[in-house]
């Protein structure tokens, strides 16, 4: 029998999907705000190139922090609640639940 993972409680799920999203809403600020950076930091060094330009720096730099954010946030969230811990090896020597 494979032991239960604590997200399978409604109520532990729900405080784990909530800091989740928290975390996400500060990622996007920040995100937001590094965006409007690097584009004002390249315009100054630069001058006016190509709106093109600027709109393909503000997408790659956006959606790499979100994907970074998105994906190190999963980690936080299944390291955090335990779930990690409820996984079973099953190529582990002394597994008892072979």
């Amino acid at each position: 029998m494979i032991p239960p993972s604590p997200l399978e409680d409604p109520a532990k799920a729900a405080h784990a999907w909530a800091r989740y999203r928290r975390i996400m809403r500060w990622m996007m600020t920040i995100t937001v705000g590094l965006v409007v950076g690097s584009v004002i930091l390249l315009y100054r060094s630069n001058g006016m190139v190509s709106i093109h330009f600027y709109i393909a720096t503000a997408l790659g730099v956006g959606f790499t922090m979100l994907l970074a954010s998105a994906l190190m946030g999963l980690v936080f969230l299944s390291s955090g609640t335990g779930h990690d811990d409820a996984v079973v090896d099953p190529l582990e020597e002394d597994n008892p639940y072979k």
